[in-house]
């Protein structure tokens, strides 16, 4: 049988990557708005319907979607054997056009527990299958259930300066996240409903597998026959966003970069699924001061010449308050000194890392003659001094 190729991406005027959630939300939006209720009379509308609603058929089933995206088109039939065989011609003598097995399923099913244990219709997996099983090639598988999916995450950025990060705090953040629609509570349809377009209200569609033809279940109204009215709230979706105040801790010690995990607080799931969770990445503000280095913090300290050659003990800040360090005759420019637990608490690990201060010399001002005349004093004192002298065996 030949099957004449249509381009559902197009008629849903959707990429071909995609989303589930982009085709169902194209195809909600096409066939509200072609919808024969809507459009009485009107067969253009109505045929446009049909399309939509085709399309979604297909690229809402994950394996009717591969297999359009595999050949380009999509029938029950593709992929399947020759004569005799699922897909081919039947045996000769054998015409099973308009033949309708609901009432072999239904007998089947009432002496399922009469068969043998692994007993089945040949073909079935592992040969203990049911009727339905056996012809479920045919139509890509047993009916789908109704959507069911977890909500998903959601992504928050939050700026803190140093001191937040350091001890600790609390803030309350404004977040748009899907809550389930109180007004039909998740589910997505509201009050009244309609014959279902695609079976004419018989909650049965024709299907062909060859020269075969199955009565089924219609996939639209799930054989129902009606098609319930949308939530005029949530627009079918189940779905609303509302702001909502979350209150957040941020630990003391949280470094830049960092990620909080709020549970439940992303969005909400669908058919009664969970919702996602909410995460929240740390930025930390530069401080002028300290600056961060895993659990340490690290801190630059001016010294004069007189106070790294003579030594002398002096108070250098840290995230504590001020504290005394030694600094030992002799100290040289860049030298680095390390004072015990006065970095950052690590609560998994309860430890505190420490603080490095690293020494800076500074010139003093020679804007006097009795300054200037010091230190030609110390110049001829140390003549045969050659800082340099290393340098150049080196080069």
């Amino acid at each position: 049988m030949a099957t004449k190729k249509k381009d559902y991406y197009e008629l849903l005027g959707v990429a071909r990557g995609a989303t589930d959630d982009e085709i169902r939300k194209a195809y909600r939006k096409l066939a509200r708005k072609n919808h024969p209720d809507l459009n009485p009379g009107d067969k253009d509308a109505e045929e446009r319907f049909k399309s939509v609603q085709e399309a979604y058929d297909v690229l809402n089933d994950a394996k009717k979607r591969q297999t359009y995206d595999t050949h380009g088109f999509y029938a029950d039939n593709i992929g399947t054997g020759g004569p005799g065989g699922p897909g081919g011609a039947p045996p000769p003598g054998f015409d099973f056009r308009g033949f309708d097995f609901d009432d072999i399923l239904a007998e089947q099913q009432r002496q399922a527990g009469n068969r043998p244990p692994g007993g089945g219709f040949p073909g079935s997996e592992q040969e203990g299958g049911t009727f339905k099983d056996f012809f479920s090639s045919f139509f890509g598988g047993r009916q789908s259930e109704s959507h069911a999916e977890r909500g998903s995450d959601l992504e928050y950025a939050l700026n803190i300066d140093f001191w937040q990060s350091i001890k600790g705090t609390q803030v309350r953040l404004t977040i748009n996240r899907h809550e389930t629609c109180e007004n039909c509570a998740g589910v997505g349809s509201g009050a009244g409903s309609s014959v279902c377009p695609n079976c004419s209200g018989s909650g049965k569609v024709t299907q062909m597998a060859g020269a075969m033809r199955f009565n089924v279940p219609c996939t639209r109204c799930q054989g129902k026959g009606r098609l319930t009215n949308a939530c005029p709230r949530c627009q079918g979706e189940g779905r609303v966003v509302r702001p909502e105040q979350v209150e957040v801790r941020i630990p003391a010690g949280a470094a830049d970069g960092s990620r909080l995990r709020v549970a439940s607080k992303g969005n909400a799931g669908q058919g009664g699924s969970p919702p996602g969770d909410l995460y929240i990445t740390i930025r930390v503000e530069k401080h002028a001061v300290f600056e961060r280095e895993g659990d340490n913090i690290a801190v630059k300290v001016p010294v004069t010449i007189w106070e790294a050659v003579l030594g002398t003990k002096i108070e250098v800040p840290t995230i504590d308050g001020r504290a005394l360090l030694k600094v030992p005759q002799g100290t040289h420019n860049g030298q680095k000194f390390r004072l015990r637990e006065k970095g950052i608490l690590n609560s998994r690990k309860n430890t505190r890392g420490d603080q490095i201060v690293e020494v800076e010399i500074q010139s003093p001002p020679a804007n006097d003659e009795r300054t200037r005349e010091l230190f030609r004093e110390l110049a001829q004192l140390h003549a045969d001094d050659d800082p340099r002298q290393d340098l150049w065996t080196k080069v």
